[in-house]
C-alpha cells in the first residue's frame, strides 16, 4: 500500500491566505521569530508543521497564550502580521459571515 505524504500549500495558497488553524501556527511562528516573516511554509510536511506547532505552543506558554500578555515588541509584531493577514484575506473574500456559528 502506498502511503500519501501530505504537505502544506503555504500561507499564500491556503484558504483565504491562511485563515486556518495551520495559518495561525505559521503566523504565530513569525511573531515569535521561529521562522522568517516571509516564510510561508509552502511544501512543509504535516510532521514539520506539527513540530512548528509544538515550538509555537512553547513560545506562547509564558504569556498564557494571550496577546495582551505579550511584551510590547511582540504585541506590535503580532498586530502588524495579523492586520496584514486579515487585509489580504478580506481581499480574497474572507469575512466573519463565512462562520455563521
Amino acid at each position: 500500500m502506498r502511503r500519501l505524504h501530505k504537505i502544506y500549500p503555504g500561507l499564500d495558497e491556503d484558504s483565504y491566505g491562511g485563515m486556518t488553524t495551520t495559518g495561525t501556527i505559521v503566523r504565530d511562528a513569525q511573531v515569535f521569530g521561529l521562522i522568517a516573516e516571509d516564510e510561508t511554509c509552502a511544501g512543509w510536511s504535516i510532521a514539520a508543521i506539527q513540530n512548528l506547532y509544538d515550538q509555537v505552543s512553547d513560545a506562547w506558554r509564558p504569556y498564557g497564550h494571550m496577546v495582551s500578555m505579550l511584551p510590547e515588541d511582540l504585541r506590535a509584531r503580532h498586530k502588524r502580521i495579523y492586520d496584514a493577514a486579515i487585509a489580504r484575506a478580506k481581499e480574497r473574500g474572507w469575512g466573519p459571515d463565512l462562520y455563521p456559528d
